[in-house]
């Protein structure tokens, strides 16, 4: 995650790389005729208004026009507000869904750059094929990424996407960098670390607990902008026994690399 700079709307140009991943939450989505949105269960930390499944299916009710609506439900597996694009993925979800239900046939084109005005990385979940991205994350060039298994490890806090970003401790530097083979981003630096471990300590720890596993590839990282850490290997056997030998006070899973999305 490498920042080049703030913008003045207010977001911030970055270059990094989208890792797509085989673990995902679960939705489940009817019909409706009378043009009402609700969701009939979900994380309920978050004010339905506010959830970006019911803003996903309201913002392509609007630019379509369509009078359907729609009841969704969701079952949360990726934990909440840990960089790992869980709301997001959920929005490009519900849009992608909508589309084929609703019979609005937007094209895909048209899907990101609805899901665009909800978040940065809603299109990568749009197009489903991993990727390097630009801009604020929304210019994306597709990677065929080594097929390694991650755990993904959370020490059960979240953090503010909007708090790292204004953090004092944010490095900016204008340096362009560009799509290289991955072999030379073994261990690339994530500009927003600082930031994040100066809110949450525990991410420190949980990134030094991660370097005693045994068979790992290389350093484990931060994702996106936190609170999660993540550490590969070549084994899946080998990414179980790091997830048992977990403190109690975390949480994980383990997920296969994906290059393209299943749906």
């Amino acid at each position: 995650m490498h920042i080049n700079s703030k913008r003045e709307d207010g977001y911030h140009n970055l270059q990094s790389i989208f890792q797509l991943l085989d673990y995902y939450d679960e939705l489940t989505i009817s019909v409706r005729q009378d043009g009402v949105i609700t969701r009939t269960s979900g994380n309920e930390d978050i004010p339905e208004q506010q959830d970006l499944i019911i803003k996903a299916a309201q913002a392509l009710q609007k630019a379509t026009g369509t009078t359907n609506g729609a009841d969704i439900s969701v079952v949360k597996n990726i934990p909440t507000g840990g960089g790992l694009g869980g709301g997001s993925s959920n929005a490009a979800t519900t849009l992608i869904a909508l589309n084929t239900l609703w019979g609005t046939k937007l094209s895909k084109q048209q899907l990101a750059e609805i899901g665009l005005a909800l978040g940065a990385d809603v299109p990568i979940f749009i197009t489903g094929h991993s990727a390097w991205a630009e801009g604020v994350g929304e210019i994306l060039t597709p990677m065929n990424l080594p097929k390694h298994y991650f755990l993904v490890v959370s020490i059960n806090k979240q953090l503010s996407t909007k708090e790292i970003f204004s953090h004092k401790a944010l490095t900016m530097t204008p340096t362009i960098g560009k799509i290289c083979p991955f072999s030379e981003l073994i261990n690339p630096h994530n500009d927003c670390l600082e930031a994040a471990t100066e809110l949450e300590g525990e991410i420190l720890e949980a990134l030094t607990h991660l370097k005693l596993s045994k068979n790992h590839l290389y350093q484990p990282r931060m994702t996106g902008t936190g609170s999660c850490v993540f550490v590969a290997f070549k084994h899946e056997k080998d990414a179980l026994v790091a997830l048992n030998n977990l403190p109690s006070k975390w949480s994980g899973f383990v997920a296969l690399a994906l290059n393209t999305s299943p749906n």
